[in-house]
């Protein structure tokens, strides 16, 4: 009986399959590397925006407290974004003349808000309240990183779900007093970020066992 194929197709039917099986746990690699990239979570990336807002001027060079512009974080779901009129406070007074800061003059003459580019933007099948993390005493910088150091305001962290579940999980490792929340500099006393998160964690009454329901993020 005459063979059919030659017997080198045996070694190229191996190398068939295992190359397939390669070149898919490179896609599933390559996909999960794609998922992770500042491309997918934006860290890092500065986003352009109609007035150039310098965090580090404001925050860090004239020392304004956070919740001077984002009035409602301490109480509300979300941190706020200030008026115009807010904004004209100072600047009614100081660089009044400036052309970079006509769209903010132009805005409050035509009582139109000024359209910021948002740099944060959780979906909208997740549930997110600003207020209760202060509340309990999650700092700043912890989501936001030094906002008193960015010249222009980029993520900082990925926002995704694995990163929001290990703060979840282990709520210690961000917990600071709640009279510190908004100080970008505090840093844990005798360095020791794990012992002061335990005794923050039963001081504010924070349920572990419940921050990793589904229906704490999910509703």
């Amino acid at each position: 009986m005459s063979q059919i194929f030659h017997p080198s197709m045996n070694t190229l039917s191996r190398l068939s399959i295992f190359g397939a099986l390669f070149f898919a746990l490179g896609l599933l690699i390559l996909a999960y590397l794609i998922q992770g990239s500042p491309y997918q979570t934006q860290v890092g990336v500065v986003r352009e925006q109609p007035v150039a807002f310098s965090h580090e001027h404001h925050v860090r060079g004239l020392g304004i407290d956070c919740r001077y512009c984002h009035t409602s974080v301490e109480t509300s779901s979300f941190a706020g974004i200030p008026p115009t009129h807010t904004c004209m406070s100072c600047h009614s007074q100081i660089w009044s003349t400036s052309p970079m800061l006509e769209p903010v003059r132009a805005s409050l003459a035509n009582n139109r808000p000024i359209h910021w580019n948002r740099v944060h933007d959780l979906p909208n099948f997740v549930y997110f309240n600003h207020g209760i993390h202060v509340q309990k005493g999650v700092g700043c910088v912890s989501c936001h990183g030094r906002v008193d150091l960015m010249p222009m305001m980029w993520k900082e962290q990925p926002m995704t779900m694995s990163w929001c579940l290990e703060c979840h999980r282990n709520p210690e490792k961000h917990l600071r007093p709640k009279e510190e929340v908004f100080n970008m500099n505090w840093e844990p006393p005798d360095g020791d970020q794990l012992a002061i998160g335990r005794e923050l964690v039963e001081r504010n009454h924070i349920p572990v066992d419940r921050l990793t329901n589904c229906s704490t993020c999910h509703r």
